[in-house]
């Protein structure tokens, strides 16, 4: 019996049954159709717990929610101390909590002026586009192909065919792609000058972390500038220190006129995001304030969280951590990938985002995360390039998780050769 007080579940099976019926049957089928039928359980740092006890180091960080581990202390405690005088809030009025976040935002975001908050990551999206539509008076979006950015009204439009299509979210004619890193797509697309925003990852992360040219974002950057288009980092899954800067903006010089958080924002606690925009893409601001409300968006007991990650990640022992991580991960790999190069080809890394490269085609780091799983790792795929397994370590990791990790990356793949020569097999 697995008894969690207010519900219980007499075994594991039972539990998939009930998701098959009540929650979702695609999602719940295809985990177990891979060989992972990992729930959930208990959760501690950068460790979670099977529903039958089974421990496994998160390497996935559910995009970088975890930055800092599950349940960090500090913020529980955070927290748990807000709960004694905050609550969700009500967003019609000025807010003690929003305001100390907004301005603790806008201090490490050069050239933004405002900070509008929703509770996740594409709801501020939406914010972001709205927000450049309003100052440009334009209506048309550019983004990357193969490119992610949630799945509200507008974000969804900006996203993969996967993701529109099929709640018939596309929208030709107003939501343009381009190929990431084909500069000259980039300019064919904005110079007719009626382009309201270029959206874009600063490394798109559900396309596997391909890196940026050299010079790539710079010259987008530019583009924008001649062509009066604004410029919107989605920063949910670079931003808050994993690039070693505070915004992957900063990592690579440039400066966007909105941008985006989320996911790490929260603590992995209390839900919240934000699109930080500059003078002019915050004039609605000034004209109408209530022209975009949300309820929860901005809740006070997320604002309080919030405010202490930003508080952390600004001390000199984070940033050095990051750096340590970032290294000894870039070492660790180039080794991995001289004693399995058969298997694992490459390495995609910018601090503390890798994209592991498994082969040229197909779904190789599909076969690839199940061996981690069965060798206590949990490190997910990318959704829209299976070839890549996308490998987010945490912020805070020790140097001994750090080893052991790599240890059983190493003893994990025998295991991803038989795997991925079944699979052949069966192709």
């Amino acid at each position: 019996m697995f008894d969690y007080g207010h519900f219980r579940f007499g075994s594991k099976q039972e539990l998939f049954e009930k998701a098959i019926k009540f929650w979702n049957p695609d999602k719940t089928k295809f985990w177990q159709s891979v060989g992972v039928d990992l729930v959930i359980d208990r959760r501690e740092g950068y460790c979670l717990y099977d529903m039958s006890g089974r421990r496994l180091i998160d390497l996935h960080l559910n995009g970088g929610t975890y930055n800092f581990g599950h349940r960090h202390p500090e913020l529980v405690e955070t927290l748990k101390g807000a709960l004694d005088y905050f609550d969700i809030g009500n967003h019609w009025f000025p807010s003690v909590a929003r305001s100390a976040l907004s301005e603790a935002l806008i201090k490490v975001s050069p050239g933004m002026a405002y900070a509008v908050f929703a509770p996740g990551g594409a709801e501020a999206v939406d914010i972001a586009l709205k927000s450049a539509r309003y100052a440009t008076k334009r209506r048309k979006i550019v983004s990357i192909i193969k490119g992610y950015h949630g799945h509200a009204g507008l974000s969804v439009a900006t996203g993969d065919d996967r993701f529109t299509k099929i709640f018939l979210s596309d929208q030709p004619g107003e939501f343009i792609q381009v190929p990431f890193n084909d500069i000259d797509a980039m300019e064919k697309a904005l110079k007719g000058g009626d382009i309201a925003a270029l959206i874009m990852e600063t490394i798109p992360a559900t396309y596997g972390f391909p890196m940026p040219k050299e010079g790539y974002l710079k010259a987008c950057r530019d583009l924008c500038t001649r062509y009066g288009t604004m410029y919107i980092a989605d920063e949910v899954q670079t931003g808050l220190m994993r690039t070693g800067e505070m915004w992957g903006w900063q990592a690579y010089g440039i400066q966007p006129d909105i941008m985006v958080t989320a996911k790490g924002l929260s603590g992995g606690l209390y839900p919240i995001s934000a699109a930080l925009v500059n003078e002019k893409a915050g004039g609605w601001l000034h004209e109408d304030g209530a022209a975009h409300i949300s309820t929860s968006g901005g809740a006070e007991l997320g604002c309080i969280v919030a405010h202490k990650v930003i508080e952390m990640l600004q001390r000199p022992e984070v940033r050095s951590n990051v750096q340590f991580v970032t290294d000894f991960m870039r070492e660790s790999m180039a080794e991995m990938v001289q004693r399995h190069g058969d298997i694992f080809t490459g390495v995609r890394q910018k601090g503390i985002i890798l994209g592991l490269e498994f082969g040229h085609s197909g779904e190789n780091a599909v076969a690839v995360s199940r061996a981690l799983y069965e060798n206590g790792v949990w490190a997910i795929f990318s959704s829209l390039d299976k070839r890549v397994l996308q490998w987010k370590p945490g912020a805070l990791l020790s140097v001994d998780m750090c080893q052991e990790i790599m240890d059983r990356f190493d003893a994990a793949m025998p295991r991803a050769r038989d795997l991925l020569q079944a699979r052949k097999k069966v192709n």
